[in-house]
């Protein structure tokens, strides 16, 4: 079992569970990060620091479609091990829905 990371850290990316991650498994695009499958070792720190939900359990139905993009992007992102203040208007997108459709972005790296 791994975590991934969810359509709801597009264009809020906080960043309090890479601070928590013990190894350093997350990684960072435009406008979210992704969890690399692979290196995640299922201990759930991660989960509960994320004031906007985005990250569960790869066993959660919604989650199936949201493995591969974690695994793909994971390996074409640059790995981040700091936390980053989010963008400034990440509260602003906290509660919004569809948000891969409208503002996911392939490009790594970020603010």
């Amino acid at each position: 079992m791994t975590y991934v990371v969810t359509e709801a850290c597009i264009r809020c990316k906080y960043m309090d569970c890479v601070e928590v991650c013990p190894v350093d498994c997350f990684y960072e695009g435009e406008n979210m990060l992704v969890i690399h499958p692979d290196e995640c070792i299922d201990c759930g720190v991660c989960e509960p620091e994320c004031p906007v939900e985005a990250i569960i359990p790869d066993s959660e139905p919604p989650a199936e479609q949201w493995l591969e993009l974690n695994r793909e992007y994971s390996a074409n992102w640059p790995n981040i091990t700091r936390k980053k203040p989010p963008p400034n208007d990440a509260d602003e997108f906290k509660d919004v829905t569809g948000k891969y459709d409208k503002y996911f972005s392939p490009k790594g790296g970020g603010s």
